[in-house]
């Protein structure tokens, strides 16, 4: 299965199109805006020769800068925009310059620590920026039809495949991303060499003389300290690094959960590319692990600060979950490739539960604020770590962090998120996502063209228009979301069987403006966590369709603390055309103290004593929290249980 290239695809929806423009006409520029003001563009013009100066920020910096990069082109791709393509133009001839003729680039090390180059993976990026400096060229070349970006690229790749290569110096990225990315350069070039390259660096990580050990035991070696997360009392844990064990042995996803994600895409698409089951079995469990003991309701991962990591089975807390917006990226990314690999829905089920929660919600609404952390819970006093990084962990989104890689990953998913659509094989059409949006694919032969007007996430209601060059016979799948209910689907007319949480296939003779047509319902679920969440116990989360809903304090009668919802009782759904861009709200039926019973401040009371009442209050969907100021916020809820 294929995806539908940026250039045959482009997204209309209610939902999605004035997000895609806010970060078009807000995003992009303030994002650059912060690269220059970071030193981070700058940093090329030293490397460059073009000014004097001392390199700025993080050594991992250059990365921010291709990931701005990458975002503007695949706006480029669609839009013509000259001052955007200027600006786009400059930069580009800026990195070309700054790289070295051996075909080196990474300006951190160009301009700190010229003689350290490759020696310290395990913590200073360079494969890492690398693998994004190719993800950029390949969105220029698609944007401009020019390759001198991607001559950058591949002279880079070239130096790095004879450094690392089958008979080179035995090592892996510390932190991976050039594993996906030198796939992708290998489709654009069609050099092997590229694609070989990622499969070492897949197959190699976990190795017994891995070099991430090595150098974690011997910093004095090389520029920079070992993390202490890595080595904890004389012994190496190479789990931070997914370094434990090889991947085909592994079990568990563990440590860094952005490496993981980037990584076990890596994978995916090495499995792609070489049809390697074995491989697409590991991914498979390892995605099981995660999903069914490791993942947040919104499909955040990654719940400790510490590490920024998975740690345990079913640890999942609400107060201090970090959740970081990237590893969101990571996961809709790596279950695209699963998507690919498998045709199973749920795979594209868990991308939208991603998209509409974990990620979305790392954005502020007028596309100038950002989480790098997302809690699932805030109390009135704000977040409990928020002395140990006052940015990281606000109450409120910030405009940039020193460690920028949130900022600058959002724009080039949502730039893209067309492609996230549809797909292909050589005799089925997919439709993995309702989106509005239009498709041009080439399905067996002939050239069809399918639009899609759709409802979603509000409401579970889509329309396709199917008009192929020609009268053709091929299938077309047709993504049926597993928190529909009561599903309808109508083919040219004729109703058709269609089960929630799998695809519709449905084959026939296509003709111009043949439609399909769905319609169901999205029930409000009360959500229960496995009673090994602790952090969840005798709490519900709510949701209704791909979007799951939070408190606000602000929408409360009551502190949150004080409520207990209740599932039985009634839920009336209202969209609301003003509130937070536009939202479809919950008021549910919730218990809370009775005042009258602790008139005078008693401190504790028999409970004999005290009586409850009913209340109702407002549940938002949390992407959309912390838009309105600061306040107190839950997912998980105190409820009525007849559970226990």
């Amino acid at each position: 299965m294929k995806p539908v290239s940026l250039t045959d695809a482009s997204i209309d929806d209610d939902f999605w199109t004035p997000r895609i423009q806010t970060v078009r006409d807000s995003t992009i520029d303030f994002v650059y805006d912060r690269l220059v003001e970071s030193g981070r563009i700058e940093n090329f013009r030293i490397a460059a020769g073009e000014a004097d100066g001392d390199f700025q920020g993080r050594f991992y910096n250059d990365s921010d800068v291709y990931k701005w990069l990458e975002g503007a082109c695949y706006f480029l791709t669609t839009d013509s925009d000259a001052d955007l393509r200027e600006r786009v133009d400059e930069l580009v001839s800026l990195i070309a310059s700054a790289q070295e003729a051996d075909g080196y680039l990474n300006t951190y090390f160009q301009l700190v620590e010229p003689e350290q180059k490759w020696t310290n993976l395990h913590v200073l990026h360079e494969l890492y920026c690398a693998g994004h400096l190719f993800e950029a060229a390949i969105a220029h070349s698609e944007a401009t039809g020019e390759d001198s970006l991607v001559k950058v690229a591949t002279a880079l790749a070239d130096h790095i495949d004879e450094r690392f290569g089958p008979d080179g110096y035995r090592g892996v990225p510390g932190h991976e991303g050039i594993e996906l990315a030198l796939v992708k350069l290998y489709r654009e070039t069609g050099e092997q060499r590229y694609l070989d390259l990622a499969e070492h660096f897949v197959d190699h990580r976990g190795d017994p003389d891995s070099r991430l050990k090595y150098e974690a035991f011997h910093p004095e070696e090389i520029a920079g300290d070992a993390y202490d997360h890595v080595v904890e009392d004389g012994e190496y844990d190479g789990r931070y690094f997914q370094d434990h064990a090889p991947l085909r042995e592994q079990e568990t996803v563990e440590g860094h959960a952005v490496r993981a994600m980037y990584l076990y895409t890596g994978a995916g698409d090495v499995a792609i590319e070489t049809g390697d089951d074995e491989l697409v079995a590991v991914l498979e469990r390892l995605w099981e692990n995660m999903t069914e003991r490791r993942m947040y309701v919104t499909g955040g991962i990654g719940s400790s600060h510490e590490g920024e990591r998975f740690t345990g089975d079913y640890d999942l807390p609400n107060e201090t979950s970090y959740a970081e917006t990237c590893a969101a990226l990571g996961s809709i990314i790596w279950n695209r490739r699963l998507l690919q690999l498998t045709r199973e829905a749920k795979y594209a089920d868990l991308q939208s539960r991603t998209l509409y929660n974990a990620l979305l919600a790392g954005l502020s609404l007028d596309g100038t604020r950002f989480f790098y952390a997302n809690p699932h819970e805030m109390g009135p006093e704000g977040h409990p770590l928020h002395d140990e990084d006052p940015n990281r962990f606000a109450a409120q989104r910030q405009g940039w962090f020193q460690t920028a890689c949130c900022p600058t990953n959002v724009p080039r998913l949502l730039a893209s998120l067309a492609t996230q659509v549809y797909a292909s094989d050589d005799s089925s059409l997919y439709v993995n996502h309702h989106i509005g949006s239009e498709a041009t694919v080439v399905v067996d032969d002939t050239t069809v063209t399918v639009e899609q007007e759709s409802s979603f996430p509000w409401d579970a209601e889509s329309c396709l228009t199917v008009t192929p060059a020609q009268p053709a016979t091929f299938e077309l799948a047709l993504r049926i979301p597993e928190w529909c209910t009561d599903v309808s689907v109508t083919v040219a007319g004729e109703e058709t069987e269609a089960t929630p949480g799998e695809f519709l296939h449905v084959e026939r003779e296509w003709t111009a403006g043949d439609k399909i047509v769905f319609e169901g319902s999205f029930p409000v679920t009360f959500v229960r966590a496995n009673p090994n969440v602790r952090s969840a116990s005798g709490a519900v989360a709510v949701q209704r369709g791909p979007v799951v809903y939070c408190l606000e304090g602000q929408d409360s009668p009551r502190p949150l603390h004080q409520l207990r919802l209740l599932p039985d009782g009634d839920t009336v759904v209202d969209h609301d055309h003003e509130l937070l861009d536009g939202v479809t709200t919950l008021d549910l039926d919730a218990l809370v103290p009775e005042e009258s019973c602790w008139a005078g401040g008693p401190l504790y009371q028999p409970d004999s004593e005290t009586t409850v009442e009913t209340t109702t209050v407002r549940a938002i969907p949390y992407y959309g929290w912390a838009n309105r100021g600061e306040d107190e916020m839950r997912v998980w809820v105190d409820a009525e249980s007849s559970q226990l």
